[in-house]
C-alpha cells in the first residue's frame, strides 16, 4: 500500500491530511504541558501544605513528644517527599515527552513544507509541458484549416475557364506554402505531444510516487513518535510508583506507630506536680463560749487568742499566693527552676545535668586529644610546637572546672528537691496528726488545685508551719505595669481573686487576657484582682513586653 499509486491524483486531500497530523501533533503537546503545570501546581499545593501545618520548633521544649504528634509529623515529611514525586513526574515529562513533541512538530513542519514544494514544482513542470503541446497543437490546426482553404481555391480557379493562367499559378503557389506550413507544424505538434506523454510518465509514476511516499513515511514517523510519547507519559508516572508507594507505606507505619499508652504517660509525666493531695479540713467549735462561765469565757478567750492566728491575717496571706483559675502569671525563668513544681523541677534539674556531664565527656575527651598531640610534638618538634597548645589546654581545663562546678550546683539542687518531696508524705501525715490546715497544693506557679473558691475558702496555717514557697509568694515584686483601662460597667467582686470596680474608674493593667475572659489589673492604692475583660476598655503600652 503506496500513497504514490493509491493516491496519484489526490495532492490536495494529502496537503490537509499532513497539515491536520502536525496539528494533532501540537495539540497532544499542548495537553501534556497542561498536564505538566497540573502536577507542578499540584507539588506546590502540598508543600506548601506541608510547611503551613509543620511545627516551627524554636526550642527542644516545643518538639513534638506524644506519639499522635509525631506520626502527624511523619506523615506530613512522607507527604512532602510525595509532592517531590510529583516534581519528578512534571520534569519527566517536560522533558521526554513535551521538549521532544515540539522539537519534532518543527522539524516536521520544515520536512512538509519541502515535499509540498517539490510536489507543486512537479505540477507547475508537467502544465508547462502540457501548454506548450496544446500551442503545437493549435498551430497545427490552423494551418491545416489554411492549406486546407488554399487547395479549395486553387481548385476552384483551376476548373474556371475565364481565371487567366497567372491566377492559377498564384493560387498553386500559395497552397504549396500552406501544405510546407502545415507538415512543420504538424511535426511540431508531434514532438511536443512526444515530450508531454514522456513527461507526464515520469510525473505520474516517478516523481509524485516518490514525493508521496517521502510525505507517507513522515506521516508514519509522525505516528510512530506519537505513540512513543504517550508511552513516555505513562512511563513517567510508573517510574514514581514505587517510591510513592513507599511514601504511603511510610504513612501507613506512622499511623501503626501511634501509643495511646505511651501518650497518656507523657501527659502525666509533662504534668505531675509532686504535691501531695491537700488534708482533711478541721472542725472549729465555735459554740464552746456559749456553755462556759463569764470569768471561764474570759479566760478561755484569752488563751484563745493567745493561740490562735487571726484567720484575716492568714487569708490575706492566702490570697496573695492562691490566684483565680488555679494559675499565678510566669514571671522569669529561674536558674535552680524554683518557680516549677517539685516534679517538674526534679526533671528539668536531671535534664541540665545529663547535658552538662554530656559536654563534661566532649571537654575531656579534648583535653586527653591535646595532650597526646603535645606528646607528639614533644616527641617530634619538626611537627609542631608543644607551647601552642598551651593556651587550649588552659581553656579546656578552664571549661572542665566550670561544667564541674555547674553540675555539683545542680546535683545539688536536685538532692534538695528530691529530699522535699520524699519527705512531703511524712510531715502531711504529722499535720494530719496535729489537725493542722493544708492549704492545698501550693506552687511558685500557684493553686493545683482544680476547684478556686475551694482554695480561697481554706483556713488559714498556723504561724510556723507556712510551706516552703510561702516566702516566695511573699516577697514577690509588684508586677510592672503594660497599659490601663476604663471600667464601661460597673463590677461587684464578690468572688475571691476579683477586683471591684465603678463605671468609668481607671486601673492599671498587669496582666493580659489569657483566652479566659479575664484581665488582671491594679488600682493606684496597689490592690490588684481580675476583672471582666468584657467590661473594660484596655489599652496597652505600645513598647511594653507584657508581663
Amino acid at each position: 500500500m503506496s500513497w504514490g499509486t493509491e493516491l496519484w491524483d489526490q495532492f490536495d486531500s494529502l496537503d490537509k491530511h499532513t497539515q491536520w497530523g502536525i496539528d494533532f501533533l501540537e495539540r497532544y503537546a499542548k495537553f501534556v504541558k497542561e498536564r505538566i503545570e497540573i502536577e507542578q501546581n499540584y507539588a506546590k499545593q502540598l508543600r506548601n501544605l506541608v510547611k503551613k501545618y509543620c511545627p516551627k520548633r524554636s526550642s527542644k521544649d516545643e518538639e513534638p513528644r506524644f506519639t499522635s504528634c509525631i506520626a502527624f509529623f511523619n506523615i506530613l515529611n512522607e507527604l512532602n517527599d510525595y509532592a517531590g514525586q510529583r516534581e519528578v513526574v512534571a520534569e519527566e515529562m517536560a522533558h521526554r515527552v513535551y521538549g521532544e513533541l515540539m522539537r519534532y512538530a518543527h522539524d516536521l513542519k520544515t520536512e512538509r513544507k519541502m515535499h509540498l514544494q517539490e510536489g507543486r514544482k512537479a505540477q507547475q513542470y508537467l502544465d508547462m509541458c502540457w501548454k506548450q503541446m496544446d500551442n503545437s497543437k493549435k498551430k497545427f490546426e490552423r494551418e491545416c484549416r489554411e492549406a486546407e482553404k488554399a487547395q479549395q481555391s486553387y481548385e476552384r480557379l483551376d476548373n474556371d475557364t475565364n481565371a487567366t493562367k497567372a491566377d492559377v499559378e498564384k493560387a498553386k503557389q500559395q497552397l504549396n506554402l500552406r501544405t510546407h506550413m502545415a507538415d512543420e507544424n504538424k511535426n511540431e505538434y508531434a514532438a511536443q505531444l512526444q515530450n508531454f506523454n514522456g513527461e507526464q510518465h515520469k510525473h505520474f509514476y516517478v516523481v509524485i510516487p516518490q514525493i508521496y511516499k517521502q510525505l507517507q513515511e513522515m506521516d508514519e514517523r509522525r505516528t510512530i513518535k506519537l505513540s512513543e510519547c504517550y508511552r513516555g507519559f505513562a512511563d513517567s508516572e510508573r517510574k514514581v510508583i514505587p517510591i510513592i508507594s513507599k511514601c504511603l507505606e511510610g504513612m501507613i507505619l506512622a499511623a501503626k506507630s501511634v501509643d495511646e499508652r505511651r501518650d497518656s504517660q507523657m501527659v502525666v509525666d509533662s504534668f505531675k506536680s509532686g504535691f501531695e493531695p491537700p488534708g482533711d479540713f478541721p472542725f472549729e467549735d465555735y459554740s464552746q463560749h456559749i456553755y462556759r462561765t463569764i470569768s471561764d469565757g474570759t479566760i478561755s478567750a484569752s488563751k484563745q487568742e493567745g493561740g490562735k492566728v487571726d484567720a484575716k491575717t492568714t487569708v490575706g496571706k492566702a490570697k496573695g499566693k492562691l490566684w483565680l483559675f488555679g494559675k499565678k502569671p510566669k514571671g522569669p525563668a529561674l536558674e535552680d527552676f524554683s518557680h516549677l513544681p517539685p516534679e517538674q523541677r526534679r526533671k528539668k534539674l536531671q535534664q541540665r545535668i545529663d547535658e552538662l556531664n554530656r559536654e563534661l565527656q566532649k571537654e575531656s575527651d579534648q583535653k586527653e586529644a591535646l595532650n597526646k598531640m603535645k606528646d607528639v610534638y614533644e616527641k617530634n618538634p619538626q611537627m609542631g610546637d608543644p607551647g601552642s597548645l598551651q593556651p587550649k589546654l588552659a581553656e579546656t581545663m578552664n571549661n572542665i572546672d566550670r561544667l564541674r562546678m555547674e553540675i555539683h550546683k545542680n546535683e545539688a539542687w536536685l538532692s534538695e528537691v528530691e529530699g522535699k518531696t520524699g519527705g512531703r508524705g511524712d510531715r502531711r501525715h504529722s499535720s494530719d496528726i496535729n489537725h493542722l490546715v493544708t492549704q492545698g497544693r501550693e506552687s511558685p506557679e500557684g493553686s493545683y488545685t482544680d476547684d478556686a473558691n475551694q482554695e480561697v475558702r481554706g483556713p488559714p496555717q498556723q504561724h510556723g508551719h507556712h510551706s516552703e514557697f510561702d516566702d516566695e509568694f511573699e516577697d514577690d515584686d509588684p508586677l510592672p505595669a503594660i497599659g490601663h483601662c476604663k471600667a464601661i460597667y460597673p463590677f461587684d467582686g464578690h468572688n475571691e481573686g476579683t477586683l471591684a470596680m465603678k463605671e468609668g474608674e481607671v486601673l492599671y493593667i498587669i496582666e493580659e487576657d489569657k483566652g479566659d475572659g479575664w484581665t488582671r489589673a491594679r488600682r493606684q492604692n496597689g490592690e490588684e484582682g481580675y476583672v471582666p475583660t468584657s467590661y473594660i476598655d484596655v489599652t496597652l503600652e505600645k513598647n511594653s513586653k507584657g508581663s
